[in-house]
């Protein structure tokens, strides 16, 4: 079985190291050629990382680095899979573009699937000609570590589609769980209004960033407190889905709040800019609260 990922940042790059660790051939995809580099390299030292912690050899290191191939044209890239999954930046205009391009190039009876966290399936997979064989295999970050795939079924998606994709799903040794194509799905639909509550009760000066990310850490046994997690994910993606959940469902309680909407604007994306509600400092594993929201 081919598998072709398009995308090549952090959900690609985990994506093409579970396929690849799992003996199935991938061709990853992107156009930035350094992009894909830089994927080659990461997937290199979380593997190493397995194999420090016992659960990999030198040998299986090996075998996952060579099942990967590298590839710049997307028509290119998939011509020969049996399912390509998208993993593009969270943009709806993007995943269309991209979907149109990889269904004139697939073969007959390649599955296409996005990894998508919040945008419609059935929107995407109204620009091809073959919906019934769209689906969302929507993976969680980090992906080699996280178990959950939540199997998104599209209006149109057929049965046969679905019942691969949870087979497939398994067989990575992931714990698919299968929903229905509304705005969010299910992780998010959760997940995201209560990252907006914990950034609305900063905002509102209820508590500290400490004091929320504590309280849900042992209040509620997280394992991450929401301001943290949302540093995690990016701000600027957080943004993105809420706004989808806003549009999609019309009610003003999905809608990101004011300070969200400034921390973005402003370029404090989390982790990935450097500066969210925490402040990264390479090489310190400390969490240290942004200066911005200390007392």
């Amino acid at each position: 079985m081919n598998i072709s990922v398009i995308g090549a940042g952090a959900m690609g790059n985990g994506i093409a190291h579970v396929f690849a660790q799992n003996n199935f051939l991938v061709a990853l995809v992107d156009v930035n050629a350094d992009q894909l580099q830089k994927a080659l390299q990461t997937i290199s030292k979380n593997l190493d990382r397995q194999i420090a912690k016992g659960t990999l050899t030198e040998e299986q290191k090996t075998s996952t680095l060579s099942n990967i191939k590298i590839e710049t044209d997307i028509a290119i890239g998939v011509k020969n899979a049996t399912l390509v999954i998208e993993a593009a930046t969270e943009n709806t205009d993007l995943k269309l573009k991209i979907f149109r391009q990889i269904d004139e190039a697939a073969p007959d009876g390649c599955i296409l699937a996005s990894n998508t966290s919040s945008i419609s399936i059935t929107k995407i997979a109204a620009v091809t000609k073959r919906p019934q064989s769209v689906i969302g295999m929507h993976f969680m970050n980090p992906v080699p570590i996280m178990k959950l795939v939540e199997v998104i079924n599209g209006y149109a998606t057929s049965k046969e589609t679905i019942e691969k994709i949870i087979a497939l799903s398994k067989q990575l040794g992931k714990i698919p769980c299968e929903v229905n194509d509304y705005p969010g799905f299910i992780a998010n639909r959760i997940l995201m209004p209560m990252i907006n509550e914990a950034i609305y009760s900063l905002y509102e000066g209820v508590a500290g960033v400490e004091e929320i990310d504590t309280v849900m850490k042992l209040g509620m046994a997280h394992p991450m407190g929401p301001l943290q997690l949302a540093d995690f994910i990016g701000l600027d993606v957080c943004f993105s889905i809420l706004n989808v959940l806003h549009d999609g469902f019309g009610n003003p309680k999905y809608a990101p709040c004011p300070l969200l909407t400034n921390m973005v604007t402003a370029g404090f994306l989390g982790a990935k800019s450097g500066e969210g509600f925490y402040k990264y400092i390479a090489g310190n594993k400390d969490l240290i609260v942004s200066e911005r929201f200390r007392k």
